[in-house]
Formats: structure tokens, sequence, C-alpha cells
């Protein structure tokens, strides 16, 4: 078994031990993969089928997701389960009576994250794409279980933290889904997720050659505005349909949004702040505060 993990010497020895992870913790039913159809999850599922494992492949249609992308997933990765919510985005808004925030990211736990409870699930998830991670990462040596590898699977339970972030480690416990993670490529950067891609002529999705570096829900509140405007711009009917469940969260919602004239205003505050809030003026120190 390969000592360390965190080496620069190339793909070859990323993919290497990479397997030697995957084929690891192989389990007997076999491994859930989440995918996303980006560029990660579309080496993840090239690995898994390198490393000879059995797995199912599942991706989770938001109802905000580009349609390039989902095309690109029913045509080129055929095999790939397609789950659809109960509810919408537009229906979950109306249900919480706001729209997914930057604080509150209920979208993810409702629409992404509901496939492979009792399963070994199997993410996309790299420090690299935290936009939070520092140059004192926090690092974790597959080896520090050794033989007794299996036990962190005992030993370590934890509670997601949010996609990429510096927190998330290669083997993770969902008690509240219950459902054990393992996140291969969390090491790799991305220059080694191209060349693997570029290595096995893997086909990705085209909004990458138009210069999108991640690919998501539209309009993400994580997300800087100026890429969000980007996204609606090019997605205009997104937009009208956000729009309209302001304009209904105005109407509907016992005058807590009376400050807001109508849903275009609401829409363009959520823009700006990443959240929506009682009174436009002084909404960010509200937030604070509460």
């Amino acid at each position: 078994m390969t000592q360390t993990v965190f080496t620069s010497d190339g793909i070859r020895d990323r993919v290497s031990v990479t397997i030697e992870r995957i084929k690891e913790f192989e389990p007997k039913a076999g491994y859930y993969l989440a995918f996303s159809g980006g560029k990660d999850s579309i080496v993840c599922h090239h690995l898994l089928k390198e490393s000879g494992v059995k797995f199912d492949s599942h991706y989770n249609l938001t109802t905000v997701d580009p349609p390039e992308l989902v095309r690109f997933i029913k045509q080129q990765y055929p095999n790939v389960s397609i789950h659809y919510p109960e509810l919408s985005m537009w229906q979950l808004i109306k249900k919480k009576g706001f729209p997914p925030t930057r604080f509150v990211r209920y979208c993810c736990s409702e629409l992404k994250e509901g496939g492979g409870k009792g399963r070994f699930v199997v993410t996309g998830v790299r420090w690299a794409e935290s936009s939070r991670r520092k140059s004192s990462r926090r690092e974790i040596e597959f080896d520090a279980y050794g033989s007794n590898s299996r036990k962190a699977l005992k030993d370590r339970e934890i509670f997601l933290h949010s996609d990429n972030d510096k927190r998330r480690l290669m083997i993770e416990t969902c008690t509240i889904k219950g459902k054990h993670i393992l996140n291969p490529i969390i090491d790799w950067l991305d220059n080694d997720i191209w060349e693997y891609i570029q290595n096995n002529n893997l086909q990705y999705p085209s909004l990458y050659d138009e210069g999108w570096k991640r690919l998501g829900c539209i309009g993400c509140p994580l997300t800087g505005e100026k890429q969000r405007r980007k996204e609606f711009n090019r997605y205009p009917k997104y937009k009208m349909a956000y729009i309209r469940c302001f304009d209904y969260l105005i109407d509907n919602s016992n005058g807590i949004y009376k400050d807001y004239h109508n849903g275009n205003e609401m829409f363009d505050a959520w823009l700006k702040y990443g959240y929506v809030h009682k009174t436009p003026d002084d909404g960010r120190l509200k937030e604070k505060k509460d």
C-alpha cells in the first residue's frame, strides 16, 4: 500500500493510488456513485470502471440544471439512473417561504442528497474545488488506519459539510442519511482531472469549453453575482420562474416581504446578496443580527 497519497509525481501515481482506495473499501453490494455529469464525477465513473469494482450510477435532477448538462448525461451515460424530485425548486420555494440562500441551502438536502441510503456512496468531492480552501489545508493520510482501514467507518462519524469544503474527508459517515461516503479523488488537483480526461479521451459537457468552471444548479447562491447573472442571461426562463416565485412570496407571506414592490426587485436583491430579507435597505444588517 502506498504510504503517501499527496504526491506530485504525475497522473499515473495518483490514479494507481486512487484505484487502491476504491478497491480497499469495495462493499459487497457495490458502490453507489453520486453522478453529477461534471468533470469530477466523470473521472470517478471511469476510475470505478478501471478498478473493476461493482457500482451503479445515479443522477438527482434538481429541475434547475443546465439543459446542456442533462442532455450530455442522457446521451453519453444512458445507464445512469435519473431521479426526479417530488417537488420542483419552484414548489420548494413556495413551501419554505424563501429561496435557497448562502446560509440555508435546503435545496441540496431536498433535491440532491436523497439517494444512497444504506449504501456506500462515491462522490467527486475535491479540496481543490473549495472556494474556502487555504494553503494549510487539512490533509488525511490514507494509510493512517493501516491494516485496520475499514475501522474508519466505525470510528469516524461526521455530518456532511458543504460540497468540496476543506473539512471534507476521504472517508465519511453521514449519520443523518445513514450512508458511508468515499471521496476517492479528494486530493486531486484540477490539472489531474483534465489530464485524466484527456489521456482517456473522455467526453465532457461543452459548457466547460465556454469558460464554465463548475456545473451545478442555475443561480446557486453560493456562486458569485457576476456568474449568476451570466447564467440567468443564458437561461431567461429560469430567471422568470424565480421572479414568479418571488411574486408569490410577496403576495402570500403575511407581509414579511412587504418592502419589496415586486418579484423583480426581490430577485435583484437575491442576486446581489445571496439571500432575501424583510427590508431591502438594511437587510444585510438584519441577516447578521438574526
